[in-house]
């Protein structure tokens, strides 16, 4: 599918004119009396993904969470495949299907088994405080997933969801993804093939008392700069026989970087650098060792970081920049930098405009607020910029929380409600719209 080019880089916060709201349906109002009334089971459910620890690691912890999942979608009517990923070190992806009326639209939703926590973390189980629930992955995304379950549920008591056609992806390693991407996200970039939107069950952003839209994710590129030297005594640095040694390199790499790339939506980071006489990386490249004496010159340095950018043409762009820095080196040394594949762009493109005003008038039916879109630069990289290539999208049909990836990771319960009625209804909507393919 053709997907709408951007007209520009930079993501308006305005609210996009919506078409004149329709009413509830008949079947709509049930929908949103089903998802109050199924609370009850949505808390208990919560509580039991959050008690069983599924850090990305922690392969049979996924397993188990993803073996609670399989009887809630199969007494939906989904048939649902387990796929293992042995093959880059990872637990596996739960895929689920549901077929409806033929030729109408197919729908994708998106959401994940793991959380950050691993058996490791003494963050491991799951307590309530009046609305507030905190626990590893109460938010992120096992809330998302909880939400995502109550919206089928109440579709299903409707008589909705039977005539809506659903693929759910369920990774088993979106926190940290397996390598190579090319087989650990083969199958969510084949679902989004079939699909023709998207929706991600991720968290709902509200910033001081305002749900937020997101119809953009900036990607997430992580880099290698490679310094190299003469190594030497100290007292030739900077002569032209010895150069400036691996360091100072580096450091006008970087002091570079911070001059050149600024520019709209892009952000950049050195996370971890080292030089010396020698340098040793970690296998998983998190740590360094570097040895060196104050009067021997370095004949080696390494950084590495990440950069984020919203479109694949702004990806392009800062990486033809940082090479370009690259190349002009110093006097006597050398430097590479090499990319690592990671997360792709979502670009905020006309058609994820036009689902973000498709649920404003659902948010008008059910009179709640509109939602603005948020800021790019508000939420990280996730699984359905995977898709973004293919389908129109919108991310955060999950419950609002706060403190993700740490130890204050809580959710606000009273989100759970609304978001469940809007997730079903924008689905019961869509499910009665052509196929776009």
């Amino acid at each position: 599918m053709t997907r709408s080019a951007l007209t520009a880089l930079a993501l308006p916060l305005i609210l996009l004119a919506a078409p004149a709201a329709a009413k509830l349906s008949a079947a709509e109002q049930a929908i949103a009396k089903s998802v109050d009334a199924d609370q009850p089971w949505a808390l208990a459910l919560l509580e039991r993904l959050v008690n069983q620890n599924s850090g990305t690691r922690n392969i049979p912890g996924v397993i188990k969470v993803a073996e609670m999942v399989r009887p809630e979608l199969e007494a939906l009517g989904f048939t649902v495949a387990w796929k293992p990923m042995d093959a880059v070190n990872r637990a596996g992806h739960i895929i689920a299907t549901h077929k409806g009326r033929p030729g109408t639209t197919k729908i994708l939703l998106i959401g994940h088994l793991d959380t950050v926590f691993e058996p490791s973390s003494p963050f491991q189980h799951f307590s309530r405080e009046g609305d507030v629930a905190k626990g590893p992955g109460v938010g992120d995304d096992k809330g998302g997933m909880v939400v995502m379950f109550t919206a089928l549920r109440a579709m299903k008591a409707a008589g909705t969801l039977k005539d809506a056609n659903i693929e759910i992806v369920l990774t088993g390693d979106e926190e940290s993804s397996g390598e190579p991407v090319s087989v650990s996200r083969a199958d969510l970039i084949a679902a989004g093939k079939r699909a023709d939107v998207a929706l991600d069950f991720e968290g709902l952003s509200v910033i001081d008392g305002q749900d937020y839209g997101s119809i953009a994710r900036r990607s997430a590129n992580d880099y290698t700069v490679t310094a190299t030297g003469k190594t030497a005594h100290s007292s030739g640095i900077f002569s032209p026989t010895v150069g400036d040694g691996a360091i100072y390199e580096l450091v006008r790499i970087i002091s570079r970087f911070r001059q050149e790339l600024p520019e709209p939506n892009l952000t950049f980071n050195i996370g971890l650098i080292a030089g010396g006489a020698t340098v040793a990386m970690s296998p998983d490249e998190s740590q360094a060792r570097a040895t060196g004496k104050v009067n021997i010159i370095p004949p080696i340095a390494i950084a590495r970081g990440d950069f984020r950018t919203l479109s694949p043409e702004q990806t392009a762009r800062v990486k033809a920049k940082m090479e370009a820095i690259i190349a002009a080196h110093a006097p006597q040394t050398n430097a590479t930098i090499t990319f690592k594949e990671g997360y792709p762009p979502m670009p905020p493109t006309s058609g994820n405009q036009k689902l973000l005003a498709a649920l404003n008038v659902i948010n008008a039916d059910l009179g709640l607020p509109a939602m603005p879109a948020l800021d790019p630069l508000k939420r990280g990289a996730g699984d359905i910029s995977f898709v973004a290539a293919d389908i129109d999208g919108l991310v955060g049909l999950g419950a609002s929380s706060d403190g993700d990836h740490t130890p204050a990771e809580q959710v606000d319960l009273t989100s759970f409600p609304r978001q469940g009625k809007r997730a079903a209804i924008i689905m019961t909507r869509l499910s009665k719209e052509k196929a776009r393919k």
